[in-house]
């Protein structure tokens, strides 16, 4: 039976998985996973692989597992089904969403280059739409900084005055810096562009354009910084610019499951995004998270703990963490306030990999002042305790929000979890600490097609030279040696909580009691960084 026929009629009651059971002793149907030593050695490495090769299968099978596809209703079947047979008692949340497919494009005639949509660009989604159209002219750069300043400090398109003498017809390239994306391309529009492409200015990745830009009508796309500086090396180029994408309302959903003994009122959360994005079958991003959650439930399920452990499963995390803020946003505040803490996995076998504890102390400085709620540094306490057991090197990721956490800790919740890197280069110190290549990115195949466990699309010659890195520990786009570690790592915060969440609630009573109320996190900041 699929997974539609068995969802709950009533979606908020699914949302609060409040189960009937009461604080239980520490008793144990099996003695195989009741302490981290034994959970870890249950949670096998292989087991998680399996996990993966199914997600492969369906991915090969529907072409990715993106929400509001096929594939991503084959992936919750699965997850579903292997929650059945463990024992559980798998609910279903289902939720809408505005669906898309992306057709944007931009790309240049001399040195002829094409440059891949989610990756190398973005187009705008300005708050009162993406004018849709294409426009081809000589390319005209305004008023850049070079080289790009990284700093947010260039005003390249923020004057009119900066488009004096601008070509009718021309397409404009303007640099990200002091004002708003809409007063760029605005400015732009006005002096005659047929289009316009906001640069990087040297900061890493990519950032959904938004703001209120009434009036526009002509396509504008967002440019990483490697693409804004080739172009700018080549001013009168031919470019075109197009923005073309589809948008409905459909459904997709969320997987939730709890043990079915412990403390209904402290309830220990963990969580992972089970989507990938569009066209790729999300082997790294996120099946591993999902694979390493999943195969640790799977060893929890005879374990009987003091406190309510509850398993999620996201939905839609790649459009903007809307599973998980759906889910915290239909819990009334009781049920907030039973939330003791949530734990998030979103990429823990990153090929070229570094081991990233979220930095809940701020010891990075890097989270504005209220940002992290209290009880996230004893979070990250028990991750680098388990590391450090090891003789495993680890270091802080930044407390960003961007994954799915950012929901919770906008109520207060506190939070933690681990990374093992995306689209950014790896340093040389962390080659010395992790193996690997420096120079390289941590995900050479991010949010494209190749992250995959068959190596299609991937770069052979980087590959080879990662597997030779890593003495032929890679499975395609996984690193085996961080995928075990990790799924370790997991598996022994989750039973560390699962136990005993004293820490995390003495880190400031007085916070916690209140956390139901909200912390000074503005979540839609956070939907905005989810999708940079």
């Amino acid at each position: 039976m699929s997974f539609t026929k068995r969802r709950l009629a009533a979606v908020i009651a699914a949302a609060a998985m409040v189960g009937a059971g009461g604080i239980a002793t520490p008793a144990f149907a099996a003695r195989d996973a009741d302490t981290v030593e034994t959970l870890t050695k249950a949670v096998k490495v292989n087991n998680v692989l399996r996990h993966l090769k199914h997600f492969q299968r369906i991915a090969d099978s529907y072409g990715d597992r993106a929400a509001g596809r096929p594939g991503y209703e084959a992936s919750v079947d699965y997850v579903v089904k292997q929650l059945e047979r463990a024992g559980y008692a798998p609910e279903v949340q289902e939720f809408p969403f505005t669906y898309t497919e992306e057709n944007s494009a931009l790309s240049r005639q001399d040195p002829a280059t094409t440059w891949a949509e989610g990756t190398d660009f973005l187009r705008n989604s300005f708050d009162t739409g993406s004018p849709e159209g294409s426009a081809t002219g000589a390319l005209v750069p305004v008023d850049l900084v070079t080289p790009f300043p990284a700093d947010g400090s260039s005003t390249s398109g923020c004057e009119p005055e900066d488009f004096t003498g601008f070509p009718v017809g021309g397409i404009a390239l303007v640099q990200r810096g002091t004002c708003d994306f809409s007063l760029k391309a605005l400015n732009a529009q006005n002096a005659g562009a047929a289009g316009v492409i906001v640069a990087n200015d040297g900061r890493p990745g990519l950032v959904g354009m938004i703001g209120d830009a009434t009036g526009l009508t002509i396509p504008a796309v967002f440019a990483s910084s490697p693409v804004g500086e080739d172009l700018a090396s080549t001013p009168g180029a031919i470019v075109t610019v197009t923005v073309d994408y589809f948008a409905e309302e459909r459904t997709t959903y969320n997987v939730l499951a709890e043990t079915g003994t412990g403390d209904d009122s402290n309830v220990v959360m963990a969580g992972a995004h089970l989507d990938s994005v569009q066209d790729g079958a999300g082997i790294n991003d996120n099946g591993t998270g999902s694979a390493g959650l999943l195969e640790t439930a799977i060893q929890m399920k005879r374990v009987k703990p003091t406190n309510t452990v509850r398993f999620a499963w996201w939905g839609a995390e790649e459009e903007g963490l809307l599973g998980s803020e759906y889910y915290v946003a239909n819990l009334a505040e009781e049920q907030l306030g039973q939330i003791a803490l949530y734990l998030n996995f979103d990429m823990i076998g990153s090929p070229n990999y570094f081991t990233g504890v979220y930095d809940g102390d701020n010891s990075g400085g890097t989270a504005e002042p209220g940002f992290i709620p209290p009880g996230s540094a004893e979070i990250e306490d028990v991750f680098e305790q388990f590391y450090t057991s090891k003789d495993l090197p680890y270091q802080d990721t930044d407390f960003s929000g961007r994954s799915d956490y950012g929901p919770f800790i906008a109520v207060g919740i506190p939070a933690g979890g681990l990374f093992t890197g995306a689209e950014e280069i790896k340093t040389e110190e962390e080659a010395a600490r992790y193996g690997g290549l420096a120079g390289v990115a941590y995900d050479p195949c991010y949010h494209q097609p190749c992250d995959n466990l068959t190596g299609q699309g991937a770069d052979r010659t980087l590959y080879k030279q990662l597997e030779r890195a890593y003495r032929h520990q890679l499975k395609g786009n996984v690193n085996r040696i961080a995928l075990d570690v990790n799924s370790d790592a997991l598996a022994a915060a989750v039973i560390t909580f699962a136990f005993d969440t004293s820490t995390v609630e003495g880190a400031d009573a007085d916070a916690l009691r209140q956390k139901a109320a909200g912390a000074p996190v503005d979540l839609d900041a956070l939907r905005d960084r989810a999708t940079q």
